[in-house]
């Protein structure tokens, strides 16, 4: 099982009416709400801890886990109200929030509300995003983090430490004390999954690979990078030292938004590495290239099923593996042009060539116009373009050049070419 925990929270997304004044509408969120909401759809064992309000808008939050098949056993009620983010979205833009969290009740959760004990089938450990921007939430998950992180070292078996800090810059008031903070728990981290946009906030000007390479030497065992519309990118550092590089593309899909996308990533490689027997450290730890690859590509497609959604609406299980993997690469070769051979003849006609409905599939049969006597008077007959490649059906563009009609002609009459065994007219 998956344990997410952090910030739950309502999201209030600005309608966009226009001759009105702004209103909102509602949507439950919250980065590793998402994820667990993610995970649940894909059908993998997963639970949330975190404080939610006994407000409606917390019924809301806890029906939604609930009918996503998230268990709620680690889930405290709070009397404070649920936190609210207003969202700002503009098109080709990322979305642009404001946090109401004072005195709310998911920031609320403390050392005190640790569980002595974590469910004995946990295997993964996800946290990350604001709850690590506040406190005394942010205390209370890397106690935690720090604590399952030890079992390791006591001779027990750790879960998997996943860490996505999907960084919301007005949230953070300190930027030296937070990136400090920040490395220490990439450090306790099996997996840390970063945006482009975190890396140019915390390390402005360095390269994408360059900081992936620098969280593994941090500690943690695999960096991969999110690359917005370009894909994702991933580093496994081995056991010997080696490092192994995998990649997926981007997947086009028209676009509604992309709040949820990242949170959506996340929880679908988790899931994947679940569903494959691979949540362990060892089993990460000896991921081959090509099971990398097939994570990012797995993770790539449920993320752009949310990007074509309305909200942090994550794909079930059937949705993702039957999601056609369009990629920016992905082009169609041009078609290839038929060649238009000519014959000769005393007015120097050209003969064309076109094609009539399919005989079978990809067959079709040859029309040779009728060779007439020289005329001064008359022009050579039009060139006919040939059939787009791949048509099912061709189109015949001079109608007024008949196929079999009789035609008055001097002592030697070319005859049409027909399909084998039929003789041509006269």
């Amino acid at each position: 099982m998956i344990i997410c925990c952090g910030e739950v929270l309502i999201d209030m997304i600005r309608t966009g009416l226009t001759g009105r004044i702004d209103s909102f509408y509602s949507l439950p969120g919250g980065s590793p709400y998402n994820t667990a909401i993610a995970i649940g759809r894909l059908g993998v064992g997963c639970a949330f801890w975190g404080k939610i309000s006994k407000d409606f808008f917390g019924e809301m939050l806890t029906k939604r886990l609930a009918d996503n098949g998230v268990n709620d056993d680690l889930v405290i009620r709070s009397e404070l109200n649920t936190t609210l983010a207003f969202v700002k979205l503009e098109k080709g833009k990322e979305p642009q929030y404001i946090f109401y969290t004072e005195g709310s009740a998911d920031r609320s959760l403390c050392i005190d509300d640790l569980p002595k004990k974590m469910p004995s089938d946990t295997r993964c450990l996800s946290f990350g995003s604001i709850a690590m921007t506040m406190e005394p939430i942010a205390t209370a998950i890397e106690t935690l983090v720090l604590r399952e992180n030890a079992l390791q070292a006591q001779g027990k078996t750790a879960p998997v430490i996943s860490f996505d800090p999907n960084i919301r810059p007005f949230m953070i008031k300190d930027r030296k004390a937070y990136i400090g903070r920040m490395e220490k728990w990439i450090s306790e981290s099996t997996i840390t999954k970063i945006s482009i946009e975190d890396i140019n906030f915390i390390y402005p000007g360095l390269e994408p690979e360059k900081a992936l390479h620098k969280i593994l030497a941090m500690g943690a065992r695999l960096a991969i990078g999110t690359l917005g519309s370009k894909g994702a990118v991933a580093l496994l550092r081995r056991n010997d030292g080696s490092i192994t590089r995998a990649e997926a593309p981007g997947v086009e899909i028209p676009v509604v938004d992309t709040i949820g996308a990242g949170d959506t990533f996340h929880g679908a490689f988790l899931a994947w590495l679940e569903l494959k027997g691979k949540m362990t450290r060892s089993s990460v730890a000896s991921l081959t290239e090509d099971e990398l690859h097939d994570a990012l590509v797995f993770a790539n497609k449920a993320a752009s099923i949310v990007c074509s959604r309305q909200g942090a609406e994550p794909p079930t299980l059937r949705e993702a593996e039957s999601h056609k993997r369009k990629t920016p690469d992905a082009k169609k070769a041009p078609a290839k042009k038929a060649a238009v051979k000519k014959t000769a003849a005393p007015a120097k006609k050209a003969a064309v060539k076109t094609s009539a409905k399919p005989k079978s599939a990809g067959t079709a049969k040859k029309i040779t116009a009728v060779k007439k006597p020289a005329a001064p008077a008359k022009k050579a007959a039009p060139k006919i373009p040939a059939a787009k490649a791949g048509a099912a059906k061709a189109r015949v563009v001079n109608p007024k050049i008949p196929s079999a009609h009789k035609k008055p002609a001097p002592a030697k009459k070319a005859a049409a070419k027909k399909p084998a065994a039929k003789k041509a007219k006269k």
